[in-house]
């Protein structure tokens, strides 16, 4: 017996065969089951299919082989998104082997940059709707929201919705009814870095209306042509699709995404108790934020306690990052207000002091006292470098160049490898460019980015005691601060626990985890890239959500019975619930009425995790 099949028992045990009840066309026409070309014969005599293919039978890789010809020959990126997301709604299979095959270079295309852009043209470029759209006009009762997302499923069928109302996406702004694209390309990533089941999961777009100007004024816009809803009818609107998500798929993980900076924060607070949930924008960018500078403060000789961070850009991303800083710091014993003295927040209008005006609640606790600034410039960035001495610099900011050559020179004068990561996306709007960065620094900074970079040649380098390398050949790999390296490995373990909720100290042990995987800390070097790259993602996440499960199971938050102890014993377990990106699953033909009637009744019968296909 393998390490897998000792786990055949669970539901979501992602190796043998697939239950379906879909027969000829309907087959066909199924994402989830279809395998075009590759069905054997009898697959075609038992599920009805003689006649409906052409003769010859090829395997999987032959089919990525020829989606990648297909997928080469356009030529824009916007295109080959086109592409991708077309071959997702044929077969979901051959979908992912191809992005796995591929995903260093397609991982832009499927998510940013190019994803921004495909968002943008939603309306224009709309084939099929692709997820749930619940909008604010047509919203009457809490029952009638339960009433549209039973369509998608029974109470244990969702194991992961992410949720969006459109308003702040991926540095582009308010893009309405067009988020839904934002939903769909997480949970592509969900799949595609940590197994988690495609069919198992809901993309949520609430419609809330638009202040998009250029899209209200579009006759192809799909969304609502209004502005915004917004306060009271607008909280009650969200309150009653969260409480209905809560009824109606009890033990699915609510992954927040893209709301507007007066409502990220404000909503995670208020449901986070109350279910699991996740606001990628806050928790998963600070957290591989930290992971970084977990690696960085390690190979440099920075304790993380000692250390001093300077934030540019004071929005979502920014405190979200801040507060990760804050809660990594109570791990290792801080209390609350010495921890958050080693942080200084500057927006637009310069260092937040109590003397700022309007301050947004997640910026609060961290506001310097005025007093202490009195007759200091608080906007200059090289002067706020120069007072604070800080050892970690990052941009959360959309403004591109903000981290001048003086600022970055001012950086590298007080700390010998300073710790600079500019992680505006998409990349034309980072702060600056990490060769820049490297350059005014002589090699010695250790640099992260928020999207990718090719690796920087390294010139006549030079180790630690300043003997030069004249004939290396290295470079500079520039880790991208990528969220996908942590937000699947969370989401995983959340589902495969069943955990009541989502608390700072799984965050906490979901960051070391992933910084003892970065490179430059298993290689003790400083030239090494300060993250794990993306083309190692699913053994990644399995080993970062191996330890939080433990961390779960430890704070007494599973749901789930005989989780094994052992660590090898569960990364089994784990990697035996992933859904493979590898492999066609064989079909096992089951009677659609006697589904039907299993169903209904609620019994074992209807199996597998929620995969049977029955035809209407």
């Amino acid at each position: 017996m393998s390490t897998h099949d000792k786990y055949s028992h669970l539901p979501l045990y992602a190796k043998g065969p697939l239950k379906c009840a879909l027969k000829g066309q309907a087959l066909l026409d199924s994402p989830l089951f279809n395998k075009g070309s590759a069905f054997t014969k009898e697959e075609r005599e038992k599920f009805g299919l003689n006649g409906m293919l052409p003769a010859a039978v090829h395997t999987l890789d032959q089919q990525v082989e020829r989606a990648y010809q297909q997928y080469s020959e356009r030529s824009t990126a916007l295109g080959k998104n086109t592409f991708l997301n077309s071959l997702k709604d044929q077969n979901l299979t051959l979908f992912f082997a191809l992005l796995w095959q591929h995903v260093g270079e397609m991982y832009p295309i499927i998510y940013t940059p190019t994803e921004g852009e495909a968002i943008e043209q939603y309306s224009r470029l709309f084939r099929r709707p692709d997820g749930c759209f619940l909008n604010i006009d047509e919203h009457t009762s809490r029952s009638s929201i339960a009433s549209i997302l039973k369509q998608f499923g029974g109470e244990g069928d969702i194991d992961y919705i992410v949720l969006t109302d459109g308003e702040e996406i991926l540095g582009i702004g308010d893009q309405g009814v067009g988020g839904i694209g934002i939903s769909v390309a997480k949970l592509v990533l969900m799949t595609l870095c940590a197994g988690v089941w495609p069919n198992r999961t809901l993309p949520i777009v609430l419609d809330c209306g638009t202040d998009n100007k250029s899209l209200l004024n579009d006759a192809a816009y799909l969304g609502l042509r209004h502005p915004r809803v917004r306060s009271s009818r607008y909280n009650s609107f969200i309150d009653d699709v969260v409480q209905s998500i809560k009824s109606t798929f009890p033990t699915a993980i609510l992954h927040f995404e893209d709301f507007g900076l007066g409502n990220a924060r404000r909503l995670l607070e208020i449901y986070s108790e109350q279910l699991p949930c996740f606001n990628d924008d806050i928790q998963g960018t600070g957290a591989v934020t930290m992971a970084a500078i977990h690696a960085a403060c390690q190979v440099s000789n920075v304790e993380l306690k000692d250390a001093r961070v300077l934030i540019f850009g004071a929005g979502t991303a920014g405190t979200g990052v801040a507060d990760q800083f804050v809660d990594a710091l109570l791990t290792e014993g801080l209390e609350v207000g010495e921890a958050r003295g080693g942080v200084w927040l500057v927006d637009k209008s310069g260092l937040l002091t109590t003397f700022s005006e309007e301050p947004t609640e997640a910026q609060k606790p961290y506001l310097r006292k005025s007093v202490e600034w009195e007759g200091k410039d608080t906007t200059a960035l090289e002067k706020l470098i120069s007072e604070i001495k800080p050892h970690i610099l990052i941009g959360c900011s959309t403004s591109p160049g903000a981290f001048t050559e003086k600022a970055v020179r001012e950086m590298a004068k007080h700390t010998p490898h300073p710790i600079i990561l500019p992680l505006s996306n998409p990349t034309r709007l980072i702060e600056a460019k990490p060769e820049d960065i490297l350059k005014w620094t002589d090699f010695k900074a250790l640099v992260a980015t928020g999207g990718p970079f090719d690796p920087i040649p390294i010139p006549n380098s030079s180790d630690d005691d300043g003997n030069l390398n004249e004939n290396d050949e290295r470079k500079y790999v520039v880790a991208e601060c990528n969220n996908a390296t942590i937000f699947p490995a969370i989401g995983l373990s959340l589902i495969l626990t069943r955990s009541k909720l989502l608390t700072p100290p799984l965050l906490a042990t979901a960051v070391k985890a992933l910084s003892l995987e970065a490179p430059c800390v298993k290689q003790n070097d400083k030239k090494a890239a300060l993250l794990p790259d993306i083309t190692d993602v699913r053994d990644i996440s399995v080993k970062v959500a191996v330890k939080v499960i433990r961390k779960i199971v430890g704070e007494g938050l599973a749901r789930v019975d005989d989780i094994p102890e052992d660590e090898e014993e569960l990364e089994g377990w784990v990697r035996g619930q992933m859904w493979d990106v590898s492999t066609y699953r064989d079909l096992e033909a089951v009677d659609a009425e006697r589904v039907k009637e299993a169903l209904e009744e609620g019994g074992e019968a209807a199996g597998s995790g929620g995969c049977l296909g029955i035809a209407g």
